[in-house]
């Protein structure tokens, strides 16, 4: 693949804190390399700033793997950038043309308070798997892998499930900052697997009722979460949650339907 530099202008929201109103700062970089990292492009941003006397820009990274799912940005209107199934410290410059204007914003949502720049407070989605995200065990020695036999189809299923990162972006990407993705994927990996099951009524009401004790909004089945997803997680899990959901609602529910 070729290898070129490149200048662009960069549009960055701008936020001191929750409380004071944001705005957007015009940057320009120099040579940047289209095999840089989004975040390695911005770390060049901000040791310009730095060289220069300025704040540099508050953004989230940790791994920088498309692991942790911290790196945080709307990119041109959409989260994680253009690249499909792709987190932000995976999308690379060569994704953008020399001279191009880039608009970087953090994610949009109540539930989502911006404590800096492009820094969001996703202690929600914590709380959210406090409610009822895991499993009760008893302890001792850990229990044999094949103990416990489980239908292949059903642990893809949950494996799929579990792939989820917690990056929030189907709630930046929802018109209405819904959490249902995530909460699905969630419930659903527990579910589908016999470990989760003792649990799955009291887990499903509780995370339900966290979620939305957090503001989060209401799902309306337009599917930006699902084509904003950087693990590709399917908007199937929703339909489960729901079932799960009904299930738990009404006591004559089958325990063990999926």
């Amino acid at each position: 693949m070729e290898h070129y530099n490149m200048n662009l202008t960069l549009k960055v929201w701008k936020q001191k804190n929750t409380n004071e109103k944001g705005r957007f700062e015009t940057y320009h970089v120099k040579d940047i390399s289209s095999e840089m990292s989004f975040l390695e492009m911005f770390d060049v941003l901000n040791e310009q700033l730095i060289a220069e006397g300025k704040e540099p820009v508050a953004f989230d990274h940790d791994c920088r793997e498309g692991i942790c799912g911290m790196c945080s940005m709307v990119i041109n209107g959409r989260a994680h950038g253009k690249w499909e199934q792709t987190t932000t410290c995976q999308l690379h410059m060569r994704a953008f043309k020399d001279g191009e204007t880039i608009v970087v914003e953090p994610w949009r949502a109540s539930a989502f308070p911006v404590i800096k720049d492009l820094v969001v407070d996703r202690q929600s989605f914590d709380r959210i798997i406090q409610a009822g995200g895991y499993v009760s065990v008893n302890t001792g020695n850990a229990v044999d892998a094949n103990a416990i036999p489980i239908e292949k189809h059903m642990a893809d299923e949950a494996f799929a499930s579990a792939a989820c990162i917690g990056c929030g972006a189907c709630v930046a990407a929802c018109p209405n900052a819904s959490a249902m993705l995530f909460l699905s994927a969630k419930v659903s990996h527990l579910a589908m697997l016999p470990q989760g099951s003792p649990e799955r009524k009291e887990r499903v009401m509780n995370m339900v009722n966290q979620m939305d004790k957090e503001g989060f909004g209401s799902c309306t089945n337009i599917g930006a979460c699902e084509a904003e997803c950087p693990k590709g997680i399917s908007i199937e899990n929703i339909a489960r949650l729901n079932r799960e959901y009904l299930g738990a609602m009404f006591d004559g529910g089958s325990k063990n339907s999926i």
